[in-house]
């Protein structure tokens, strides 16, 4: 969960905009020799009573870092993979699916937050490192604008802080507590 579960819990908080309130974890050793856990499960429950499941595996041979997310609602839903960082598929309950791709020339369909942290032409991958790019950049615009004695956009501001650090570290404690508890769900403490 440390290795992988703490970026899946991230996203999630950051995508759906909840934070986790409590958890029921899982956790398994299940290559001999190993010291840590390598293989588990956790039921989520989030601010607004939303449910979720994190699986985070190291033994799942092929996966290749199959990072994927779904968020449903009440009217559709969101799906993203990491192995294909350019496309969301959002599914309506009420119209057809749709497959929305990244792009520089698609700023009429995206967010701003979107537009602003792509940087090719539709059609060209952005993915793992380029992310990394992206919270670089955003935080040296927000560093400069506070030198200038400027106000730093929404967007600019779109990078983790010391709170996202924290938590992190809290979902991996609230994880191994909960999988050793014999309680079925814990408060996640942070």
């Amino acid at each position: 969960m440390g290795d992988i579960g703490t970026h899946a819990a991230h996203l999630a908080e950051y995508i759906s905009g909840l934070k986790i309130t409590k958890i029921c974890a899982d956790l398994n050793i299940v290559v001999e020799g190993r010291h840590l856990d390598d293989d588990g499960g956790v039921l989520l429950k989030f601010e607004n009573n939303a449910s979720g499941v994190l699986v985070a595996t190291q033994v799942a041979a092929g996966e290749e870092n199959n990072l994927k997310i779904k968020i449903y609602g009440e009217k559709g839903g969101l799906e993203w993979m990491q192995h294909e960082p350019n496309t969301l598929i959002v599914r309506w309950l009420d119209k057809p699916t749709e497959i929305l791709r990244a792009g520089s020339n698609y700023t009429n369909a995206l967010s701003s937050f979107a537009t602003k942290n792509c940087r090719t032409p539709g059609g060209h991958p952005e993915g793992y490192l380029e992310a990394f790019g992206n919270i670089y950049h955003n935080f040296a615009q927000t560093l400069l604008a506070k030198i200038e004695g400027k106000e730093p956009t929404k967007e600019m501001l779109d990078f983790p802080d010391a709170e996202d650090g924290v938590r992190g570290m809290a979902f991996i404690e609230n994880v191994v507590a909960s999988g050793q508890s014999k309680e079925k769900w814990t408060e996640y403490k942070i």
